[in-house]
């Protein structure tokens, strides 16, 4: 990748509005690989309600004990989290999204909706709908408004899951990086890359 491709990557920001299992993974993966990622989120993520024996590799977890350790994890990435802030509305303009909150407005390059059940601003938007009235999106989760994306139980009937979410917003991060890359992107690590970045603590 060339010097001026670095300098498009780091100046491209994306926006992720909800916190819960969807919006956290997509911020992780975003930020992980050099995106300005800012999160929003109300906490009203229906984790909180949930107890995980069905996500693979997680024996059994409280949905809340889920979500402390996924929200340090992309604190400890550098996300920008802005815990309690609404946002209100998404506006498209000609190169960007104008992200309105009830403390201010944002700019990014791409906005990513991890909302659960609630489509409203997906709606503002114009994004398409299926016939069961959930947000129409393909397997890279982009929505018919190039730059939005939408995921989770915003584009599924009743498929409320914490694994699919993570995978949704994984999905959504992936499609972006390669976008701003120009070439398909895969995030895989190897046991070096843990020593690498967190050596200190792996030592203890």
């Amino acid at each position: 990748m060339s010097d001026h491709d670095d300098e498009t990557q780091k100046d491209t920001s994306v926006i992720v509005v909800g916190g819960g299992p969807a919006g956290l993974s997509a911020a992780l993966f975003t930020k992980k690989n050099g995106l300005e990622t800012t999160v929003f989120d109300t906490d009203s993520t229906w984790m909180h309600k949930a107890h995980l024996f069905n996500y693979l590799g997680i024996g059994s977890v409280g949905g809340s004990e889920f979500m402390a350790t996924a929200r340090q994890q992309v604190d400890d990435f550098g996300v920008d989290r802005r815990q309690g802030e609404e946002v209100t509305a998404v506006e498209p303009g000609d190169h960007e999204f104008t992200v309105e909150t009830d403390a201010g407005s944002y700019e990014a390059d791409y906005v990513i909706l991890a909302t659960g059940a609630n489509r409203d601003i997906a709606e503002d938007l114009e994004c398409a709908f299926t016939d069961e009235d959930v947000v129409d999106v393909g397997v890279d989760m982009e929505t018919s408004v190039d730059g939005v994306y939408a995921t989770g139980a915003m584009v599924r009937p009743e498929e409320w899951q914490a694994a699919i979410a993570v995978g949704d917003g994984a999905a959504a991060a992936l499609n972006i990086l390669s976008t701003v890359r120009g070439e398909y992107y895969h995030d895989f690590d190897v046991p070096a890359d843990a020593a690498r970045l967190f050596g200190e603590q792996l030592a203890e």
